[in-house]
């Protein structure tokens, strides 16, 4: 059976596939590293994971954390997870601005997948289940990410 595309998804199911393809660039980030690759494949692949991470929060911050607002009263995992937001795209940026064979940019992009991947635990135990429950059109919202993450993806002349 084919996978369903993303216009078919829930906003949560289309919020949680950007977080398992995102894990696993990751992954091949770390074995790139120990592997001992070349420079230009850890950045290509650093590049991917900062833009995929770009639109992804995008994405969120446009359209899935103010729909969030309005439908629960608890703001508090919101504001983190903007903070959140904030500290990953400096990270992200310090990556594009760097040579892959400069000290710490490893680092930084390890660093940058630790707090991805907190982020992404709050989102997924805690946010997630929290807009499962609150009434939200998910179905009509995941069709506005959709939508709106394949503009982003051609703004940033992704493939």
């Amino acid at each position: 059976m084919a996978p369903a595309s993303s216009a078919d998804m829930d906003a949560v199911q289309l919020l949680t596939e950007d977080h398992e393809q995102v894990r696993q660039l990751f992954e091949q980030y770390e074995q790139l590293v120990s592997s001992d690759a070349d420079a230009q494949e850890k950045q290509e692949l650093a590049e991917q994971i900062c833009l995929m991470l770009t639109v992804h929060a995008d994405l969120e911050e446009e359209l899935f954390y103010p729909a969030a607002r309005d439908a629960l009263d608890e703001q508090d995992l919101l504001d983190e997870a903007q903070v959140e937001h904030a500290s990953a795209r400096d990270l992200i940026e310090q990556i594009q601005e760097m040579d892959p064979t400069e000290d710490l940019y490893d680092a930084k992009v390890k660093v940058l997948g630790e707090y991805v991947n907190h982020h992404v635990q709050e989102e997924e135990n805690e946010l997630f289940p929290k807009i499962q429950d609150a009434g939200i059109d998910l179905e009509a919202l995941g069709e506005e990410l959709a939508t709106r993450k394949q503009e982003l993806m051609e703004e940033m002349g992704a493939e």
